[in-house]
């Protein structure tokens, strides 16, 4: 779903540009009471492991792939706020780097692909683990219900940008219908990922979901005719330890973006083939860095089609986990220095 410049006006553009960076303001500061000591390591990943499964397109219809937003993902890991600035991050990556999405539109992209899909997506989250029981179970069947609504959300949104600021005159009606047909066959694959990841994390390391805080409930002790909440007791050393996840998350990234992307789907996604059959790509403009060294996800002057991909991933998943991991250091010194006790003098 990345919309490349050309597609939306001038005035909508800017106005979406605007409506990103407000956003992005708000996440920012959102984001440092979600970056403690589990979700700030993991966060940088977060954004590279998103920005490697994107490249993982999957047939969803004759002619047509998908694949991952990652909004319900990394609001689900991470937090809400913090969940923004990620797919934000990812987006930025690709539209400088791999003219992917355009640069005139990247507040059309942060808006719809980073706000709309986080903010349904945790809204549905949070809604379903209130109302399920209170085990990991709940907490992969409501990532799952999360995301397949949160990508048809995103559909939805594009086409009333469009309505109100697209290019080419094509019936509404017919956009949103294929867009949204679509993308609810995407949104599947969406959740099926989703689910899969949140679930696995959630197996071995629940404290470092932050949907999943306060999945146990706390244990009372009947004092004096009052319950009082039993002391937790330290988390042993191994359980505090986010390296191992840490290692683990990134090789996977490099595995994903450097070999398994090979083997993607070549079809066009659900935007792409939407566009080219009602035309709304008539006016679609060239991309400012499409004479980049990695543009289209290839290396320049790598002449073997395997390896170029390959390499493009690698660069891309370390580029966007450092990229990532600078803003989210940032915002969380910025968290210290907030909460740091002021020095009195003497």
């Amino acid at each position: 779903m990345h919309v490349p410049d050309g597609f939306i006006d001038a005035p909508i553009s800017a106005a979406t540009g605007v409506l990103a960076a407000a956003a992005v303001a708000v996440s920012l500061r959102g984001a440092r009471r979600e970056l403690d000591e589990r979700t700030a390591p993991l966060a940088g990943l977060v954004a590279a492991f998103i920005f490697a499964v994107q490249m993982l397109n999957f047939p969803v219809a004759a002619g047509t792939s998908g694949h991952l937003l990652g909004g319900a993902l990394a609001a689900i890991l991470v937090g809400p706020y913090t969940g923004v600035l990620c797919v934000s991050v990812v987006l930025l990556m690709q539209g400088i780097l791999f003219a992917d999405g355009g640069l005139t539109a990247l507040g059309v992209n942060i808006t719809d692909m980073a706000v709309v899909t986080t903010v349904v997506a945790y809204a549905v989250f949070r809604g379903l683990v209130k109302m399920l029981p209170r085990r990991r179970g709940s907490i992969t069947a409501a990532s799952f219900v999360a995301a397949v609504l949160s990508v048809p959300a995103a559909a939805v949104a594009f086409t009333l940008i469009y309505a109100v600021g697209g290019t080419t005159d094509v019936s509404i009606g017919k956009v949103a219908t294929a867009m949204i047909g679509v993308h609810v066959l995407i949104g599947i694959g969406e959740a099926a990922i989703t689910a899969l990841t949140v679930g696995a994390v959630v197996a071995v390391r629940p404290d470092l979901v932050y949907g999943a805080r306060g999945l146990r409930q706390k244990l009372k002790l009947r004092v004096d005719g009052q319950l009082v909440d039993v002391p937790a007791e330290p988390a042993p050393a191994a359980a505090r330890s986010h390296r191992k996840v840490w290692i683990t998350g990134l090789v996977t990234s490099l595995v994903l973006a450097g070999f398994v992307s090979f083997y993607a789907s070549a079809d066009p996604d659900g935007l792409e083939k939407v566009a080219a059959d009602k035309g709304i790509d008539a006016r679609t403009e060239k991309h400012a860095t499409a004479d980049s060294p990695l543009a289209d996800y290839g290396v320049k002057d790598v002449e073997d089609a395997r390896l170029s991909g390959g390499l493009a991933g690698v660069i891309g998943v370390g580029v966007t986990v450092v990229a990532g991991s600078t803003v989210f250091w940032v915002v969380r010194r910025r968290r210290t220095a907030d909460t740091s006790p002021v020095g009195t003098g003497v």
